[in-house]
């Protein structure tokens, strides 16, 4: 039976809230926490004490090393480890640029528990937890955004469709960025028509994913 139980590391720096967490985690039948870390420093100093843990559990803001450094690191040394973002962000850049550097789901902090669980056993037995939040649709753009990052790694794009892609990473309508960039809604879709040609793109998903990916909006 033990042999069963999956590993647990959660990475947050609230102390009550990671007690806390690691306290309702211990409830989950299958799992256990094997260490709590601070940040992602003091998570890789553990990982030689307490070895590599099937799932680690992630905060995004965190001192000395934030989450999206931690993933990125794990990602690099050991890819095989299954990454849960975990956070009170639910902006569509923090989430795409979890997934980018390395995890494979994102649970927010206020998540009913049944989702927490929920998300251990699918990143298990899946590979990836899939939600609200993190869809199908957004790891497809990431899929082809990866396919296609030699090609786009060599389009030059105009000050204006840097802008424009700066506004596809926020929650305003097509119209509102119209308003904003002081141009018309048809203008916007010759913006928004010329990039998916350059970039090879088919989405605003997949325009804020290259947004990301590539430092022109930053976290």
């Amino acid at each position: 039976m033990s042999e069963n139980i999956k590993n647990i590391a959660l990475v947050d720096d609230h102390i009550l809230f990671r007690k806390g967490l690691a306290a309702l985690i211990s409830y989950f039948p299958s799992y256990k926490i094997s260490f709590e870390a601070a940040n992602g420093k003091d998570f890789i100093r553990q990982l030689g004490i307490y070895g590599v843990p099937d799932i680690v559990l992630l905060d995004i803001n965190m001192p000395e090393m934030d989450g999206y450094s931690t993933a990125t690191w794990l990602r690099i040394n050991h890819p095989a480890v299954n990454v849960l973002a975990l956070s009170t962000m639910d902006a569509e850049t923090a989430i795409i640029k979890m997934i980018t550097n390395g995890a494979r789901g994102y649970v927010l902090k206020d998540a009913e528990p049944e989702e927490l669980k929920r998300a251990f056993d699918e990143v298990i037995s899946k590979g990836y937890f899939y939600n609200d939040l993190v869809t199908r649709k957004v790891m497809q753009s990431l899929n082809s955004l990866a396919a296609h990052s030699e090609i786009s790694s060599f389009v030059k794009l105009t000050e204006r469709e840097m802008e424009f892609l700066k506004y596809t990473c926020t929650e305003k309508t097509y119209n509102e960025i119209a308003a904003e960039m002081f141009v018309s809604p048809r203008t916007i879709d010759g913006y928004r028509n010329a990039l998916c040609e350059k970039l090879q793109l088919k989405s605003r998903t997949g325009l804020a994913l290259y947004a990301v990916k590539n430092g022109i909006v930053k976290i």
